[in-house]
């Protein structure tokens, strides 16, 4: 979950509205998308947060933008947007994101890898690790990272399995050192 008590309070909130419609999947999908908006173009958090601007200009503006977006989050960002607080926006999807991975028994890891992972080898992950973790798969998000230099590192929430072979020479490099 997020670092942020508000965001998470706002996530839990529309979660909640959100699984009583049964439209958690689409909420979290509309969510994300708008994020990757948000984060891409810093200037519309700039344009949302602006006091020459009134509320109901930045709330026009938002339905203009979103008017395909689900009414529930588009609420919810007009109600951020009264309460000033459009700028926990990211936060809130992303705690949004892992409410909706827990209640479908999935969670969210990242695999650094010298490479691409085939889909078999993340879905062997995915076996692998979620029973580590008491879920029963995870969404994997493969990051290319050649430092590894083999094997992977595998992060679920704050959990860090490293098997790379970058981890083992350190290991052993700090085992030389003491016994020198």
């Amino acid at each position: 979950m997020s670092k942020s008590t508000v965001a998470n309070r706002y996530a839990e909130a529309l979660f909640s509205v959100a699984q009583k419609q049964n439209i958690v999947d689409e909420v979290n999908q509309e969510l994300q998308e708008m994020t990757k908006v948000v984060s891409a173009n810093r200037d519309f958090i700039s344009l949302l947060t602006n006091p020459k601007f009134s509320s109901e200009r930045k709330k026009e503006i938002v339905s203009e933008l979103f008017k395909e977006a689900n009414s529930i989050l588009l609420n919810t960002i007009k109600l951020l947007i009264d309460k000033k607080r459009i700028n926990e926006l990211v936060n809130i999807a992303e705690a949004f994101k892992t409410l909706a991975a827990d209640a479908q028994g999935t969670a969210e890891a990242t695999v650094y890898s010298t490479r691409e992972l085939t889909e078999e080898e993340k879905k062997d992950i995915s076996t692998s690790f979620a029973k580590l973790v008491g879920k029963e798969s995870l969404n994997i998000t493969n990051v290319i990272e050649p430092s590894v230099i083999g094997g992977v590192r595998v992060q679920i929430g704050n959990m860090i399995f490293d098997n790379t072979v970058a981890n083992k020479l350190d290991s052993l490099r700090r085992t030389l050192v003491v016994n020198k």
